[in-house]
């Protein structure tokens, strides 16, 4: 046996992608419905309430509103969404009045006449 390796590529010089697995949307943050809030590989987080979970363990959020990360007494750790309270009727507001256009200035008209000047033979 060759107490020297041969000439020929080294084994190292490979890396895998990385995956960008992690918290999305952190807690106290607004997310919309259909938003992802955590990818992950298994369950390191829960769906909680208005929180589903796709195929590949990426929890969504259900609803608008505010993301709520708890954990259980046996460390389970949840994700929920606090929903925004939602609006039945809409309310017309009434716009701002238009702000009033500033007046062009115009130029003074000239003087009809020079101003008199009283002469001294006017005595």
């Amino acid at each position: 046996m060759a107490h020297k390796k041969g000439v020929g590529s080294s084994d190292n010089g490979r890396d895998s992608k990385s995956k960008r697995l992690g918290v999305k949307l952190f807690g106290g943050q607004v997310a919309t419905a259909g938003n992802i809030l955590v990818r992950q590989k298994g369950t390191k987080f829960h769906p909680g309430k208005n929180v589903y979970m796709g195929k590949d363990f990426t929890l969504h959020a259900g609803v608008d509103g505010k993301v709520v990360f708890r954990t259980t007494k046996d460390n389970k750790k949840f994700v929920s969404i606090d929903a925004f309270e939602t609006v039945d009727e809409v309310v017309d507001t009434p716009k701002a009045a238009p702000a009033p256009k500033a007046a062009t200035p115009v130029a003074a008209a000239p003087a009809a006449a020079a101003p008199e000047v009283a002469s001294s033979e006017e005595e």
